[in-house]
Parts: C-alpha cells; structure tokens; sequence
C-alpha cells in the first residue's frame, strides 16, 4: 500500500514510462508517412472520439470492480484486527480456575492463555502466507516480460521490501514443536489451525476451565475467523471475471490504432509546428488510455505481493503486538514501517 500523499513523477515513470518506447515510435511513423503524403487518407473525428468515449466508460467500469475487490479485502482485514482483539480479550477474561473443582495454578493458567493467542498469531501469518502463494492469473505468474516485470517489482517495491521481517513471523516461533510440523504440512494449514483452537476450547470444556457459555460464545469468534479466511480465499482464488479484466485491453489497443489517423493529419493542417506536436501530443493521448487500463490491472489482486496490495504484514503485527500486551509482554517486535513509501 502507497502510503505518500502523492505518487512522485519518477515512480510514475517507472511504472508507466515505458509505454512511451513504443507510442512515441508509432506515432512518429504515421507523422512522417503523412508528411511525406505516402499515407493521405483520414478517419473523420467524429467515430474516434465515439470509440474513445466508450472505451473509457468500459476501462472505468473495470477500474471501479477493481477497486471494489481492493476495498473488500481491506474491509476483511479490519474484521480480523477486530476479532483477533476479541479473541484475545476472551481469552484472557475466560480461561480462569473459576469453575473447576479445585484451583489451577496461575501459571498453568497463563501457559493455557499464551497457547491459545500464539496459535492464533500463528494463523494470521500462516493466512497471510497463503494468500501470497501466486495464482495463474497474477502478473508474477506471467511468462515473458509481464511475469519479469511483476518479480523485479516485487522485489523492489512490494514483498521484497520486508523479507528481514519473514524469520520474525516463522510460524515455530508461534506453534508448539508437536504440532507445528503436523499444521504445516497440511493442505490448509490456516484451516487446520483454527480446528486445532477448536480442540483446545472442547478440552477446556472437558476440564471444566470454560462453562458451556464461554465455550459458544469463543467457538463464534473461531468461526468469525473461518468466515473471513474464506473470503479473502474468495477474493484471492476467484478472479475479475477474464471478460472485463482482459476485453478493455483490447478496446484501448484498437482505440490508440485508429487515434493517430485522425488526430495527427488534424494537427499537420496548422503548419510545420503541428507536424512536430501531433507526435508527443497523440502519444500522451495513448499513454492516458493505458496507464487508466494498468490501474485496474494492478488493482484487481489485492493479495499479490505488490505495491498496490493489503498491508496484511503490517496489520499481523498490529494485532500480535496487541495479543501479546494482554499476555502482559513487555519485550514486543516493532511495528512495520513503510519503506519507499510502500507499507507492506
């Protein structure tokens, strides 16, 4: 996630700039065709503008769906920031010697306690890791120089920029050493871990440490946690419908195809000086149309490991630092900070 309050020219560039290899050499090919009357006809106006109205209607109801996708994958995170403290917050008011037949020591109590919430930061980090297992459709999953493109970015911009941060959130930091192998080897293992807190809470039940109303009331919350896990599945595993993701594509390639046989032969009746503008002129019309397409584009996956994606890192630890204050630690990791302007 950008977290500067602008977008600087050079990172435009470095995004988009490229464009301009190829636009700025068309266009500078149809100008001299035209100046030297090898090429003589023109499109009238009037249908370019029309394609070209309908082409941003339909790029903006891409980018629009795009960032529907976003904001909901956001929206499913802040549920899980708030949950994670509700769970925490049960935990620690709920496991207690209150019921049992006889008292439990204090610190048989706190073991329960600290097993229970670093389990659960087990699975956020778990759940972010799944979520960044790259799909067919992303663009690092891409052959050629889409795919190149999208690593170097990643390692520049986005994931890359935290992999000092990945041994803090190794999940046998967070598990016990009979059940971490087990969890992670298996084919969900933010599932499985949950399931695993389920257990927990049956055996407590057994042993009297929770009664029947606590018990419900912290399986509602495990299930709160399925429910978002599933939709950040949703989001990740579902992707914008191929139709509209790749179609506008198309429409703003034919858009920039006709645009300069009716744009350039336009500017060339003022004379010599509009021969020289109607290149960069025409070319920063079709820069426009494409940087509005890659918008969307690089929008659409939330959870790709790049600079437009949820800050799940940042939001994990939000949540352990706050888990781990409950279990009253004092020697917390540090919060994550932006680099480059980016928060991970």
């Amino acid at each position: 996630m950008i977290v500067t309050k602008n977008i600087s020219f050079s990172r435009l560039m470095k995004t988009t700039g490229h464009h301009f290899l190829w636009l700025i050499p068309l266009m500078g090919s149809i100008a001299v065709l035209y100046h030297f009357s090898i090429i003589t006809f023109k499109i009238p106006w009037i249908p370019v503008s029309v394609i070209g109205t309908a082409v941003a209607f339909y790029v903006g109801f891409k980018n629009n769906q795009s960032y529907d996708r976003l904001w909901e994958a956001r929206k499913i995170w802040g549920g899980i920031v708030n949950d994670s403290r509700t769970w925490g917050m049960m935990v620690d008011g709920f496991v207690t010697s209150q019921f049992t037949d006889k008292a439990i020591p204090k610190e048989e109590i706190k073991k329960i306690k600290k097993k229970l919430i670093y389990r659960h930061i087990a699975w956020l980090y778990a759940h972010r890791s799944q979520l960044l297992v790259p799909t067919s459709w992303e663009h690092s999953a891409q052959s050629g120089h889409i795919g190149k493109s999208a690593q170097k970015s990643q390692e520049k911009f986005g994931v890359g920029l935290i992999d000092d941060e990945e041994t803090r959130s190794s999940l046998d930091t967070f598990l016990l050493p009979e059940e971490h192998q087990r969890l992670v080897n298996a084919a969900n293992t933010a599932t499985q871990i949950i399931n695993e807190q389920s257990r927990d809470l049956t055996q407590l039940r057994k042993e009297n440490i929770i009664d029947d109303f606590r018990h419900m009331s912290m399986e509602n919350v495990l299930r709160t946690f399925y429910e978002l896990q599933g939709k950040n599945e949703r989001i990740k595993k579902f992707p914008l419908p191929r139709q509209y993701a790749n179609m506008s594509r198309y429409f703003v390639g034919i858009f920039i195809a006709f645009l300069p046989f009716s744009m350039i032969p336009e500017m060339m009746n003022i004379g010599q000086l509009g021969f020289w503008f109607s290149i960069p002129v025409v070319a920063l019309i079709g820069w426009i149309y494409v940087a509005m397409e890659l918008v969307g584009d690089y929008s659409e996956n939330p959870f790709s490991g790049l600079t437009n994606d949820i800050p799940m890192l940042s939001l994990c630890r939000i949540i352990e630092i706050d888990l781990r204050e409950i279990l009253g630690e004092k020697d917390l990791p540090p919060s994550i900070e932006a680099k480059k302007g980016v928060l991970m």
